[in-house]
């Protein structure tokens, strides 16, 4: 297998009721885009069109987000925000807010965002269904394009036991997520009993590599990998609650 990868350039920055499916199929068919393509998104281009942005000089923090910010030396307008997208907070140590947003996403800061955002009065928040975000822009381009290219929001994770952050899958439309290898063999012939692949995962990772921050690269084309085509939900990659050991 050999997988390419293509950044598309040239996007201006996305602002609130931009046509984002209009930009990325400019990009994509300028980069040569084909059939059997996948598109990674990243959730800041989506999150700024659908207008999931705050200004902050218009919230009024509460009493908690007063006591949380002091604590944590946050800005008590931003915890305010950030309670609102949390379902629960799950650690608030050594600076860091580490919550369980409404989706069932678990990291920091509910995935508020502060970095490449309009401008110094405004966070970016998470698109409420990304799943459906995904959906929407899979149908745009397929409009635009007459392809059907499987569509991933990706957004910026930190790890548990691990340094750096990486990119993870937080919305999938035209593609199974998970490779279930269950049943299968490895080279010595034995049967597979837990090895299940998060596929989104690796590929929001690689493409990663090509959206730095600093670079203005909203979105990037993967092709080559051969994705199973399907109704595949991000919240497949979410673990449950019965069966996860750490919470």
């Amino acid at each position: 297998m050999t997988l390419e990868l293509f950044p598309l350039e040239g996007i201006p920055g996305i602002r609130p009721r931009d046509d984002l499916a209009a930009r990325l199929a400019d990009a994509a068919e300028a980069a040569g885009v084909r059939q059997g393509d996948l598109l990674v998104v990243c959730q800041k281009a989506v999150s700024k069109a659908e207008g999931r942005v705050v200004d902050l000089r218009g919230v009024t923090a509460s009493a908690p987000a007063e006591r949380i910010g002091r604590e944590l030396d946050k800005d008590p307008r931003i915890v305010e925000i950030i309670l609102a997208e949390t379902r629960r907070i799950v650690r608030m140590d050594q600076g860091h807010l580490i919550v369980e947003t409404h989706h069932g996403l678990v990291c920091a800061n509910a995935g508020v965002d502060e970095s490449n955002s309009l401008d110094d009065s405004t966070v970016i928040l998470l698109p409420q269904d990304p799943d459906a975000s995904a959906r929407q822009l899979r149908d745009g381009l397929r409009a635009r394009t007459s392809l059907d290219l499987p569509v991933l929001i990706t957004d910026t994770f930190g790890r548990p036991w691990r340094e750096g952050l990486v990119e993870v899958a937080i919305g999938v439309a035209g593609f199974l997520p998970m490779l279930d290898f269950r049943g299968k063999r490895d080279l010595s012939g034995r049967e597979l009993h837990h090895t299940v692949v998060a596929a989104a995962d690796e590929l929001a990772a690689a493409a990663g590599l090509l959206m730095e921050k600093d670079r203005g690269i909203p979105a990037v084309l993967i092709r080559g990998y051969p994705f199973q085509r399907g109704d595949g939900s991000a919240s497949e990659l979410l673990r449950e609650r019965s069966k996860d050991l750490f919470r």
